[in-house]
């Protein structure tokens, strides 16, 4: 009688590892010892589940926006723990991209929206898109803005832009949404809520958004 082992890949027991100890730090170590980042994208393709979980998670520390579609493929996948841990890690490779000054301008971007500082922020943002206009989180960030501050042509414009550049930018086709819908346009918000929905199926609250409009469609 013959006995088919299979070895379980290194990376799981560091994810194991990992889940027990919560040191982010000294995981990324070990993964980064052993893997590049090409190799974990092959991981995260083929991988069980606990192997693309582990992945995914390296790669949200190791890779920047080369790694884009990768994540992004991986927000549509079978297990919930890889969509989660996906979609927190795409975010970041949004902001890993351009040189250390536009990275620090990005960062300085975000500062400025979370304090609700949206005019300053449309103006670094505007200055970032001026000097790299191929950065789509930059285009991105400023249609955030505009949205806040009820412009809402210009952030569907800007918006528009960045999914234009990075196809996966689920939160930009949100804001479009909102936008759609606070210009009174819900066939152009349900498609644009569809549109992030197809991207990010984990989007609870576009998700609802989407049948509330398909239903108040419906009625007319």
């Amino acid at each position: 009688m013959s006995y088919e082992f299979h070895q379980r890949p290194q990376l799981v027991y560091h994810y194991e590892r990992y889940l027990l100890d919560q040191n982010i730090s000294a995981y990324v170590r070990s993964v980064s010892n052993s893997y590049t980042v090409g190799s974990l994208e092959r991981v995260v393709m083929a991988g069980d589940r606990s192997a693309r979980r582990g992945a995914v998670l390296a790669l949200s520390r190791m890779a920047d926006y080369r790694s884009n579609a990768t994540l992004g493929r991986m927000l549509c996948d079978s297990d919930r723990g890889v969509r989660t841990l996906a979609e927190n890690g795409i975010r970041r490779l949004w902001m890993r991209i351009g040189t250390p000054s536009q990275q620090r301008h990005l960062v300085a971007i975000n500062e400025h929206l979370d304090e609700q500082e949206y005019d300053r922020a449309a103006q670094l943002a505007t200055a970032l898109v001026e000097d790299a206009p191929w950065i789509a989180q930059g285009w991105y960030s400023r249609g955030k803005a505009f949205f806040q501050m009820e412009h809402y042509a210009a952030a569907i414009q800007d918006c528009h832009q960045a999914l234009e550049i990075n196809a996966y930018h689920f939160l930009a086709a949100s804001v479009m949404g909102q936008a759609y819908q606070l210009q009174d346009n819900p066939v152009a918000a349900l498609e644009a809520f569809r549109r992030a929905l197809r991207l990010n199926p984990s989007m609870e609250e576009v998700r609802a958004q989407v049948i509330h409009l398909q239903r108040t469609l419906k009625g007319e």
